[in-house]
């Protein structure tokens, strides 16, 4: 708007404005009989009026001394929100209220609307348009209600020219702040296909489009698009007729990606055109999240989804700027998404780069973090509640698919079903009886857009970005787990749980999760077996009891676990107890610690032959020779699952693909680097030898492997295999059929039952949802970094003992000098285990609490509790003797 036109406005008084429109002289002019064309005109100044007061009431005029009480510059206005601000819009029209000019410090898309405004009102010029005034319209583009890339680059070389970028500016409000404006805008010429027939329809709609646009322009000469009026009443107008939609592929959008990127790199260098992005933003995002909640705008028309493919693009969406209100409020719009639009914007950006699925990661991950910081979060102003983080996260899970998609898959090679259910427990008639019907009949919980996209986290071998990217630390340190976990089993709609964005928690945080759903799952149990007891007037048996022998541990356990799995397995899911013959320790964890460690150091032993042991990497494998029959091997599973359930932790060394098998995925060539990195490497140069294989090597599909004795077993991988050699052109399948024989078939039995027995415990767990296979052997077997640092800072002291008392220190220093074996043995000592719990040493609650004087008397544990007795030794020396004498020692338990 030049000076001149500016002066014109300012004199006129809010009545001359609305006159044109109907204003103080609508009364009068209603019974008369008028054109469509002059009701259309009245409507349109009219909707500019309201629009105008819209502004005024959310972003003000930009005047600080401005003494308008209804306008949001003034001092004492009361901010109000959009749904406010459009009520009292229509108020103030309705009454002729006040209405602001901007001020001239006003940018952006707010000075495009009141000029926009002033244009449309007949009040401000009574005249016919000059010459020059036309070419001042046609100058600022005021026809241009969507952007082309060739369009955008015209404006910006006109604006060059006169050094005056205004006019790119008020279009760029007016296209990024419009739904339609923007989701007509940037269209690929032709659809992305090979054939001709498509091509030419791309054509021919690109033609009507400019038809329509033209007939548009002839009948709305003086009305522009609104930023800030719901895009839903006139989509039907805008975009392309049904008939003329574009057949596109899941992955694809009707959008030219790269004519967007290419139109951002040239103008977010500007910084009065980025606050131009900024803005229209702020007035896009409401109306879009309204259309999508409310108009169920895109099964009408799924090019809707092209505008937040375009907006996604800005680079500087994580900038500050955005994060205050542009970019929540786009989140909250975007999360509204239904899920088979998620699901394709997930296919689309599964074809970006890693650097760009990264930035859209940092994106959201600063504006989560941004706002855990800025707020104080707690057990009453739960981090759940904000609406700004929840919605990113929601946002976060669509990038987080598109990185699993993206990544290297293997869809193909999963593990068969069990053959038999699971039997449930004989309680089950009981328990609907009494109300208590068993949760998650169906199995366990998967998330929708999982389904929708036909994947599952365990298919991706290695993702575009690192799973550990989309971790929040910040947010894992205000969550309130408990509070979490109610709302992720409740699955209320107006209370969001993080549970639901697995990819979001740290393994610490999931473990939490997992352990409440463990306790409670116990609890239930419980209180089942007392209504059995009441109804049937049967013994009162509410734990799993192990009574054992110390020298016959596995004969006890495994004999009673047999007999508790056929005869009632849900008992499996009662909280462990166990007991030693003979002994007199009260089982409040630290009795089942070592029971467990116990059974393992028995199990894994070599000479009873269950499981093969390599020396070179230290890992276990099942024995495809062993002559102990399925049930054995379901016993171990059943205690692998008690162990997790009981949130023990095991000394076990399995090769990564025995996790990846227990989450559904079976051994391939890749697992062999770990499992048997011998055998990998010798297949791994058979793949890439450059002679010929059948001359040089003369090995065929027949293969011989030693049993538990040292015997030559020889195994065909194709019927007649030592006849078929193997060549240059078939040697990619020798080596697949070679890893799965290794890995799969030459141990089906053994680990099926070992599956079998551990879901017998874990079926009804999150576990399958919450962990990947690297974090469910975190879990089982703790982390292998031993950082007693860690543990000195978290320790906590009792019995008049502090972190500056001498013995203390002394305590810490000998500690620290000790070797890794006695480090290991001191763990072992005082709880339970020799290994550091998920999240490493930091997270263990040691308490040392004082024992009386020096004493000859050795230190003593508390392994339930993780307490370590310690007398106050007269010397460092005295302290070391006798710690190291009650490390090395120590075991079974008594009364103190």
């Amino acid at each position: 708007m030049n000076s001149d036109e500016k002066e014109d406005c300012e004199c006129a008084p809010p009545q001359a404005e609305t006159s044109s429109a109907g204003g103080a002289d609508r009364e009068h002019e209603e019974p008369e009989i008028e054109n469509p064309e002059a009701s259309r005109m009245k409507r349109a100044a009219a909707k500019h009026l309201i629009e105008r007061y819209y502004h005024q009431l959310t972003e003000g005029c930009g005047n600080e001394s401005c003494s308008n009480s209804w306008c949001a510059s003034s001092v004492g206005f009361s901010r109000m929100d959009n749904n406010e601000a459009a009520v009292k819009a229509l108020e103030l029209y309705k009454v002729n209220a006040k209405l602001c000019d901007p001020h001239p410090s006003k940018k952006g898309t707010a000075s495009a609307y009141q000029e926009s405004s002033a244009h449309s009102n007949s009040a401000c010029s009574n005249k016919k348009m000059n010459h020059k005034d036309i070419h001042s319209v046609r100058d600022n583009f005021k026809d241009v209600n969507y952007l082309t890339e060739e369009k955008v680059y015209e404006i910006l070389d006109t604006c060059g020219e006169k050094e005056d970028y205004s006019p790119l500016i008020r279009v760029i409000g007016r296209v990024f702040s419009s739904a339609e404006g923007l989701v007509q805008s940037f269209r690929r010429s032709k659809p992305h296909t090979k054939e001709e027939l498509k091509s030419l329809q791309g054509k021919d709609e690109d033609k009507d489009e400019d038809e329509k646009e033209a007939a548009a322009s002839s009948t709305t000469a003086m009305e522009e698009d609104s930023p800030t009026s719901s895009s839903s009443s006139r989509l039907g107008e805008c975009l392309l007729g049904e008939n003329d939609i574009q057949k596109l592929a899941p992955d694809e959008v009707s959008v030219d990606i790269e004519a967007v990127r290419r139109v951002y790199e040239r103008l977010l260098s500007n910084d009065k055109i980025e606050a131009a992005f900024l803005n229209a933003l702020v007035y896009l995002s409401p109306n879009v999240e309204c259309d999508l909640t409310y108009h169920n705008v895109y099964s009408r028309d799924p090019n809707y989804l092209n505008l937040f493919v375009i907006v996604m693009e800005n680079s500087n969406l994580h900038s500050p700027e955005y994060l205050e209100i542009a970019l929540p409020q786009f989140c909250k719009a975007m999360s509204k998404l239904p899920l088979a639009a998620q699901a394709k914007l997930a296919r689309l950006w599964s074809h970006y780069s890693a650097e760009q699925i990264r930035r859209m990661v940092e994106t959201f991950q600063q504006l989560i973090t941004y706002k855990v910081i800025s707020n104080e979060f707690n057990s009453r102003n739960l981090v759940n509640d904000d609406d700004a983080v929840v919605a990113a996260t929601k946002c976060l899970k669509i990038v987080y698919y598109a990185n699993v998609l993206g990544g290297d898959l293997d869809m193909e090679h999963n593990e068969e079903e069990d053959e038999e259910p699971i039997p449930e427990s004989s309680d089950l008639t009981l328990q609907e009886l009494l109300g208590e019907e068993r949760r998650n009949k169906k199995g366990p919980r998967v998330d929708p857009l999982e389904t929708e996209l036909g994947i599952r986290t365990s298919d991706c071998r290695r993702p575009l970005v690192p799973f550990e990217e989309f971790v929040n630390e910040p947010l894992n340190e205000v969550l309130e787990m408990d509070k979490d976990y109610t709302f992720f089993k409740v699955e209320t709609e107006n209370k969001f749980s993080f549970m639901t964005c697995p990819f979001i928690l740290n393994a610490v945080t999931k473990n939490l999760g997992l352990y409440y759903d463990n306790r409670i799952r116990m609890y239930s149990e419980r209180r089942i077996t007392v209504l059995y007891s009441l109804v049937q007037g049967q013994q009162l048996n509410p734990y799993l009891r192990l009574k054992v022998r110390r020298d016959h541990i596995i004969d006890d356990a495994l004999v009673r676990l047999e007999m508790i799995a056929m005869e009632n397995p849900a008992d499996l899911k009662k909280q462990l107890y166990v007991e030693f013959e003979g002994e007199q320790g009260v089982d409040e964890g630290g009795v089942s610690k070592e029971f467990f460690q116990l059974v393992v150091e028995e199990i894994f032993n070599p000479d009873i032959g269950m499981f093969t042991y390599d020396e070179h990497t230290k890992l276990f494998w099942f024995n495809p020779s062993s002559f102990e029959n399925e049930g054995q091997y379901t016993l171990i599973g059943i205690v692998l699952g008690l162990a997790i359930y009981n949130n023990c932790i095991l000394d076990v060394h399995f090769p990564m693909v025995v996790y990846r098998k227990l989450m559904g995925k079976k051994g391939t060539f890749r697992d062999l680097a770990d499992a048997n990195p011998v055998l990998y490497q010798s297949l791994k140069e058979l793949l890439e030898y450059e002679g010929s294989v059948e001359e040089d090597m003369m090995i065929t599909f027949q293969i011989s492997h030693t049993d538990l004795f040292g015997n030559a077993l020889m195994y065909d991988l194709r019927e007649n295999g030592d006849k078929i050699p193997v060549t240059n052109e078939n040697r990619k399948e020798f080596v697949a059929q070679y890893s799965e024989y290794i890995l799969n078939k030459s141990v089906e039995k053994q680990f099926k039952a070992f599956r079998r027995g551990f879901h017998m415990v874990t079926n009804e767990s999150p576990l399958k949802y919450l962990f990947r296979p690297e974090e469910i052997e975190l879990l089982i077997c703790g982390s292998r970094n031993l950082d007693f640092l860690a543990l000195e800072e978290t320790t906590e002291y009792d019995g008049g003992y502090n972190r500056d008392s001498r013995i203390i220190k002394e305590f810490w220093e000998t500690l620290h000098s000790f070797g890794e074996e006695q480090k290991r043995l001191f763990l072992q000592f005082t709880t339970g285990t020799d290994r550091a719990p998920v999240g490493g040493l930091g997270k263990l609650k040691m308490i040392i609490a004082k024992n009386g004087p020096d004493t000859d008397r050795l230190p003593t544990s508390h392994t339930c509790f993780n307490v370590l007795l310690l007398p106050e030794y007269s010397s460092k020396e005295k302290l070391r003797e006798r710690l190291l004498k009650a490390i090395t020692y120590a075991k079974g338990f008594g009364m103190l």
